[in-house]
């Protein structure tokens, strides 16, 4: 009785710099090493377009011959559009095991991750209940050298084929840019506190008229040891879990304990603070949160 050679696992491929970029080429070369790829990309840059969709205008998606014996697609939207249009139109009832976004010419650290069109496309693929990775290299350049980071690549997609990655979380992999100096390894760590401290530097056109370009400084507030800026700082490969939910768990205890929240005038006005609840949620029994988190 024979029996068949088990499916390969499914992997999809998109990112933010465009279906032309070098990033997404080594993405493509390292993945096709390790199950059956389709690629869905835009047709152009996408940086910093953060999580946008497109709204009120034709969505294109046309059939690309750019990768050799690779089903890819160029799409005239965000990096968020191609996900969407990857999971419910290319790939229909087909589940991908994977899905990659990268590798970004920049690095997406920090606050970053906010802007990042790279990272956008892994977290819309976490939203729709796909396990997913985006990957960044710390260098700006077109001309980037990604050689370095190959083998972290492939390393890093295997554990995730291998042992999954936690429902609803996006992997935030940053890779120090090629230096004399091998990698030192990986480290799973948390988002740094670090930010753009902004400017708008005040130009005129040939016309006169006034016109902003933003510039600014990246500047980490953390003096932490177990952040993505530290790890990248000492060579090391950056891995955050990211999630879509961004309710401040914090924010919400306190919220709950101190805002006093009845109507001005009411009989309850005087009456001390009480824990909000989530609509039709009862009173939490004693000793029990009233977040439910216990």
């Amino acid at each position: 009785m024979s029996t068949s050679a088990p499916a390969k696992p499914l992997i999809l491929i998109s990112n933010d710099d465009g279906i032309t970029a070098p990033g997404i080429a080594m993405l493509v070369r390292v993945m096709r090493r390790l199950g059956e790829v389709v690629v869905v990309a835009p047709n152009s840059p996408q940086s910093g377009m953060g999580h946008a969709i497109t709204i009120g205008k034709p969505l294109r998606l046309d059939p690309s011959r750019i990768f050799e014996g690779i089903e890819a697609y160029e799409c005239s939207g965000t990096p968020a559009d191609c996900v969407k249009l990857a999971k419910h139109h290319v790939l229909k009832d087909r589940r991908p095991d994977l899905v990659v976004s990268g590798i970004n010419h920049g690095s997406n650290s920090a606050v970053n991750v906010l802007y990042s069109g790279t990272m956008s496309a892994a977290i819309e693929a976490a939203i729709e209940g796909l396990p997913a990775i985006g990957f960044s290299l710390c260098d700006y350049g077109h001309e980037a050298d990604f050689s370095h980071a190959e083998e972290w690549v492939e390393r890093l997609a295997r554990q995730a084929l291998e042992h999954g990655i936690p429902a609803g979380t996006a992997l935030n992999v940053n890779i120090p840019k090629k230096s004399d100096q091998p990698i030192a390894g990986a480290m799973v760590c948390r988002q740094a506190r670090a930010k753009w401290q902004e400017e708008f530097d005040l130009r005129h056109d040939p016309y006169k008229r006034p016109y902003y370009w933003l510039i600014g400084s990246f500047v980490n507030e953390d003096p932490g040891q177990d952040t993505d800026e530290y790890a990248l700082a000492n060579n090391y490969i950056s891995i955050v879990p990211c999630q879509y939910d961004l309710t401040s768990q914090a924010g919400l205890r306190q919220l709950q304990q101190s805002w006093e929240l009845s109507v001005p005038g009411s009989a309850t006005s005087s009456a001390p603070a009480v824990p909000l609840h989530a609509a039709g949620s009862a009173t939490p029994a004693p000793g029990e949160s009233a977040s439910g988190l216990g």
